[in-house]
């Protein structure tokens, strides 16, 4: 993990998401309804709602657009029943990779998701072949450009909050804690006015996979593509290094 900057990634994966804005809203919504259903509209009472909120304020999510999300979860309480599954298999060269998606429709999911691994040349998993070669983290990255808190200070900020770690790459700051300490050590960056680029509970991986065969890379991109692109899933980690 130390040295290993994934902001370049993010970045990349913001602009990309720029022109799938819609999706990614979407996902977001189903995240928020979910959240809704498990502890109720209001997000000081239900920090779970508040994480979430803030991940999609990273997204760039109008708030309009978050409470209205709130509002028509609150509103539809019953009919929301999206189950949570995760799915772990091997992309090109032994890459590990978990999904994570959110459906009311397991069948369907599983299927797209078997389809997106056997297109990219991968394969699906049983439950545990590969997410112990990950840790779950709180993971909050900040662009350097767009703080004003001088390096020392935001460290410190960070962990008297609780944070476990802290690092300074060439273009952003890395915070990471352990999950049950994230919704603080975000809300004391909050509280300062500290803008985050990224900030949610992610799963890090241990060791990272270099692909130097083109077609590998090309497989890869196709199974991650692929899962983008359905509005079950929510989350995709892997541990490629791009």
């Amino acid at each position: 993990m130390a040295g290993h900057s994934k902001f370049a990634n993010i970045k990349h994966k913001k602009e990309k998401n720029d022109a799938i804005k819609g999706k990614i809203f979407t996902k977001l919504g189903r995240e928020i309804a979910v959240a809704v259903k498990e502890g109720g509209p209001d997000p000081n009472a239900n920090s779970r709602l508040k994480d979430v909120i803030a991940k999609a304020k990273a997204n760039n999510m109008p708030n309009d657009t978050i409470e209205r999300s709130i509002k028509k979860a609150a509103g539809d309480i019953g009919a929301v029943n999206y189950e949570k599954v995760v799915y772990e298999g091997y992309g090109p060269n032994g890459t590990a990779i978990i999904v994570e998606a959110l459906t009311d429709n397991k069948n369907r999911t599983a299927g797209n998701v078997r389809n997106a691994f056997t297109k990219g040349n991968g394969s699906l998993g049983s439950p545990g072949c590969v997410s112990f070669m990950f840790d779950e983290k709180g993971q909050i990255i900040i662009d350097k450009e767009e703080c004003d808190m001088n390096s020392d200070d935001l460290m410190m900020l960070a962990l008297d909050a609780g944070a476990e770690d802290f690092k300074e790459e060439e273009d952003s700051f890395e915070i990471v804690t352990a999950p049950d300490d994230f919704s603080q050590v975000r809300e004391a960056l909050e509280k300062a006015k500290i803008p985050m680029v990224q900030a949610e509970v992610t799963m890090i991986p241990q060791n990272w996979v270099t692909l130097t065969d083109e077609q590998d890379i090309k497989n890869m991109n196709k199974i991650l593509d692929l899962l983008e692109e359905d509005d079950d899933v929510q989350e995709v980690y892997h541990n490629w290094d791009e």
